[in-house]
């Protein structure tokens, strides 16, 4: 029989999805991608700067989790996995730039020495006292993460330390995001036992540090992306599927031409706020839990600059709460990753959560904005050579306090032949994608299996 699959969203997630169901059911089975998007990848964005790839959305996974490094090897595309050059990011603190402390958990520090120099004598004398301070820690809790470091560090290490790191994945704060997301480690570490939040943060630092931390692919994104469609053998139609209603055994997808398509299965890998128009009706439950997560939405800027601007050996700067810059990261890319032409490439992110910066401001103001912090933190007038801004409208989950309970209620309110996939749900990096894709695509093709 030739099942139809339906997938809802050609992102890493959808595209992930339809390769895995390919793989589970064969040739015999039609797998249709729906996304209205000028290219397939979503978030997943390589363009051309200066004559170099340069990925404008995630740029890196981290390669201690094994599903990235698994799926190129799957590819036959583990000799185009790259590292970083080694060089070490930085903080913009109280006007200057600071190494970024190491032995840190998600900006966690496991010592007062780990900041030194970042935060002022008072601090450091109560992060040296805090092992000796009674920890209440209820096994279980999820309690935002800035509330907690800021109770046993104190204000300056959450504004920064935690904060900058969180900032540039979550684009948004150390409080809005929960612990068990931004350091799922150090909780589990509480939950265990541990005496304090130093002890917690010791026991969660990784048992060995050697190796790189971040991997990227030679080329950008789109050569995975290219290597899932071709592998997938989808059909991809560039519209965008409004409802989801039952149909029997199966489902019927309305797009936004008002046509209808019949689908055994669908797999829906579209942003958290779009679930609940789409699936409302079927999966009231699991369109309840999506309307609970709030959304963040950032602007990059790619820039190329002439080679031999004179840019630190640094991978880049994370930017502290409170400081008068515009940007709350640069990325040197060219130092971060090695140097593949004449020009240096950077990447500068704008917006955080509850702003609407990346909605509202032009291409214009922000080359202007990234001009000038670029002068104030590294003192050179960057004279661009090229220039390219995009925009992550509503992309980037927010996982607050308790988000466990609310993936809990993603799954528990999907029916049979139904399932979801993305970044607002078990974590919003690449290889979290992957791993969710993979749950995904197994639930719907057992689904079918079943009939």
């Amino acid at each position: 029989m030739n099942r139809a699959y339906c997938i809802v969203g050609g992102g890493i997630s959808g595209l992930v999805a339809a390769y895995r169901i390919r793989l589970a059911v064969g040739d015999d089975a039609t797998i249709t991608v729906f996304d209205p998007a000028d290219r397939l990848g979503g978030i997943l964005r390589t363009e051309r700067l200066g004559g170099q790839p340069i990925d404008i959305g995630a740029e890196a996974f981290v390669v201690r989790r094994p599903e990235m490094p698994a799926l190129l090897a799957e590819l036959g595309l583990t000799g185009r996995q790259i590292s970083t050059t080694g060089v070490r990011p930085t903080i913009y603190s109280q006007g200057r730039i600071h190494p970024l402390p190491p032995d840190t958990v998600n900006g966690i520090p496991t010592s007062a020495a780990s900041v030194t120099g970042l935060v002022d004598a008072a601090t450091i004398a109560e992060m040296t006292a805090e092992p000796r301070r009674r920890l209440q820690w209820q096994p279980g809790a999820d309690p935002a993460v800035g509330a907690v470091v800021a109770d046993r560090f104190g204000e300056q290490v959450v504004a920064r330390s935690v904060d900058p790191m969180l900032s540039g994945v979550y684009a948004g704060s150390a409080a809005t995001i929960g612990i068990r997301s931004a350091a799922p480690t150090v909780a589990a570490a509480l939950d265990a036992g541990a005496t304090s939040l130093t002890d917690a943060a010791r026991r969660a630092l990784p048992t060995s540090s050697r190796g790189p931390v971040f991997g990227a692919i030679e080329g950008g994104y789109e050569v995975l992306l290219g290597e899932l469609v071709r592998r997938s053998r989808l059909l991809w139609v560039q519209t965008a599927i409004e409802h989801i209603a039952a149909d029997g055994a199966g489902w019927v997808l309305r797009d936004d031409e008002g046509s209808h398509r019949r689908a055994d299965a669908v797999v829906v890998a579209v942003p958290a706020p779009r679930l609940g128009g789409l699936i409302g009706d079927v999966a009231p439950r699991a369109a309840a839990a999506a309307a609970r997560i709030p959304v963040a939405s950032a602007a990059v800027l790619a820039m190329a600059l002439p080679g031999g601007t004179p840019l630190p050996p640094r991978s880049g700067v994370l930017v502290a709460s409170g400081e008068r810059l515009h940007t709350k990261a640069i990325t040197l890319s060219t130092r971060k990753w090695g140097a593949r032409g004449d020009a240096e490439l950077l990447r500068m992110s704008f917006g955080r959560f509850g702003d609407d910066l990346a909605h509202v401001t032009s291409d214009a103001q922000l080359q202007s904005w990234a001009v000038t912090d670029l002068e104030t933190v590294f003192g050179i007038r960057a004279d661009p050579v090229d220039v390219l801004v995009h925009r992550w409208l509503d992309a980037m989950p927010q996982y607050g306090p308790g988000h466990g309970e609310v993936a809990a209620e993603f799954r528990a309110g999907l029916p049979p032949g139904l399932a979801i996939a993305g970044n607002y749900i078990d974590g919003i990096g690449v290889p979290a994608c992957a791993a969710g894709a993979d749950r995904a695509a197994a639930a719907v093709v057992a689904a079918t299996a079943r009939r």
